[in-house]
């Protein structure tokens, strides 16, 4: 993302090498498309967490950025997170995520990633973003870093989603998407009773009686996967 001078005077650019881990082709095609366009930058590429391993270790990259929600889960990503840094703890990780979830993004954070960008977020945050780690500074997309600051003290929610776990509340953002039992248990990469499990753990956990009161209170507390903002009807 900087220049230097060649010898006959004229400014070269020089290129900072970044790994893009992401398993929608559509995601990486967008990047690629944003990033590569001033030629700062050498975007390589992966669509797994193992093939990312894989790149990381081939190219050495300066910036990795990385999806929590691919198949083999968000859970998963905080893992290879914390794999990466006892790789490389040198190497800036910036999530880009489809979580809006604050304390999915302290997670994150926690988990040694240097940035959170939510994929809805303005372009230019993505270069603000890579800019700022690539520094040495952490960045957070300014929607949810309020969220991720007074997530513990926000008035008007259940004491109750406190207690949640970073499991928990994923299989609640996806509910508040409509989602059903066998698709969330893809999206997570778990086992539909593993899903039937949780919810049924929630409903006494949350004070709960039902199915639908427990899909309610997804749409009412995690629209767009955060603990915010107006609820959304599930799909059919």
């Amino acid at each position: 993302m900087s220049k230097r001078d060649s010898q006959d005077g004229e400014d070269v650019k020089v290129q900072t090498c970044v790994l893009a881990i992401d398993d929608h082709p559509i995601t990486l095609a967008g990047l690629r498309t944003l990033l590569t366009e001033s030629g700062t930058i050498d975007l390589h590429c992966a669509c797994s967490f193992a093939e990312g391993l894989r790149v990381c270790r081939d190219i050495r990259p300066k910036i990795i950025v990385v999806d929590l929600a691919m198949r083999a889960g968000a859970l998963t990503g905080l893992s290879f997170i914390r794999r990466l840094r006892r790789y490389n703890p040198a190497v800036p990780t910036l999530v880009f995520s489809m979580h809006r979830d604050p304390l999915i993004a302290r997670a994150a954070l926690k988990a040694g990633a240097n940035g959170y960008v939510v994929k809805d977020a303005a372009p230019i945050e993505i270069t603000r973003a890579l800019a700022d780690i690539g520094n040495g500074r952490r960045y957070v997309s300014q929607d949810i870093a309020e969220d991720i600051a007074f997530s513990g003290t926000r008035e008007g929610l259940p004491k109750a989603l406190k207690s949640l776990s970073a499991r928990e509340r994923l299989v609640l953002a996806h509910m508040a998407e409509g989602k059903s039992y066998t698709q969330i248990a893809s999206s997570l990469a778990l086992s539909y009773k593993a899903v039937a499990h949780i919810c049924n753990r929630l409903k006494p956990k949350l004070g709960l009686q039902s199915l639908p009161e427990l899909v309610h209170f997804a749409i009412r507390y995690f629209p767009g996967g955060s603990p915010r903002g107006q609820a959304r009807k599930p799909r059919d």
